[in-house]
């Protein structure tokens, strides 16, 4: 029989598999597919062009066009659509990295789930403070805002509110789609016994979905509350006996790269994840409009 840590290792290599391209070769130019989207950058100065060295040539790089237009029309045409397209893109090497660090990082504090849901189970101040937790992060309450969200900019005609809301609503069914795979393959059984599927965590998967979708239209001043918001949730499920913490930092990754594959058509992402040499490089981009 393989121990719980052998399954989650199993696991999680198998979904950073899943995200692997075939190549992880170096990146010298920055081209625009590195930031996500083909119109990730508006440069600062005026030079239509840049030139860089690559591959032992010159190799011109046209300034990229501006981000994609909202779309008028957001209907469960389209939501069809876009998921299929969402789905075709979960394979990235930038989905890879945040698959390959959120794994990490599980694996690093799973040592410490035991001692850690010992403590906060038996914290008074910790079962009240985190109670609401259970359910605002229910899919049922995440949900119900994103559908009210949407419905409101279809019904006031304000076609990036809507935008908004069916990008929310995309990324609580991505997320939903890759933990319930995931909790299928690991069945982890829970702290409190309930059952086995605990691994990762529903809730922190679909928070951080929740939270990076706010993030990639409303940038920081969006990403700041509500990734608390996500974080306060994350946490909850262990006070509630529910989760392990390990199972709360791998569902918060497949938040996130639920979140920033639905979202790579909108607003450019500061930071950028390419390959390197050796390696792996992240890089953060200042913006001018």
């Amino acid at each position: 029989m393989l121990t719980m840590k052998w399954r989650l290792l199993l696991a999680v290599g198998a979904f950073v598999s899943c995200g692997a391209p075939t190549s992880l070769r170096a990146q010298t130019v920055a081209t625009p597919d590195m930031f996500g989207t083909a119109g990730a950058i508006e440069q600062a100065t005026t030079t239509e062009s840049v030139v860089a060295e690559a591959d032992g040539g010159g190799q011109v790089v046209s300034k990229p066009a501006g981000p994609a237009p909202t779309p008028r029309h957001t209907g469960f045409k389209a939501l069809a659509k876009d998921l299929v397209g969402d789905v075709k893109h979960l394979p990235s090497k930038e989905n890879l990295f945040w698959a390959g660090l959120g794994g990490g990082l599980a694996l690093a504090v799973h040592p410490v789930d035991d001692n850690l849901n010992r403590s906060l189970t038996t914290s008074d101040f910790a079962d009240k403070f985190f109670k609401p937790g259970e359910v605002l992060g229910e899919l049922g309450t995440l949900l119900g805002s994103a559908v009210t969200v949407y419905a409101v900019g279809r019904i006031k005609d304000q076609p990036k509110v809507s935008h908004v809301g069916m990008d929310l609503i995309q990324s609580l069914v991505i997320s939903e789609g890759m933990t319930q795979l995931l909790k299928a393959t690991t069945h982890r059984e829970r702290p409190d016994g309930s059952g086995h599927n605990s691994f990762p965590s529903g809730h922190a998967a679909d928070t951080f979905a929740f939270a990076t979708a706010l993030e990639r239209h409303f940038g920081w001043k969006g990403a700041v509350p509500a990734y608390m918001f996500a974080s306060y949730v994350a946490i909850s499920r262990l006070p509630a006996n529910r989760h392990w913490f390990s199972d709360a930092v791998f569902g918060s990754t497949v938040g996130i790269i639920a979140g920033r594959t639905v979202t790579r058509h909108g607003r450019e992402f500061p930071v950028t994840v390419t390959a390197t040499r050796g390696g792996v490089g992240v890089m953060y981009v200042r913006l001018w409009k």
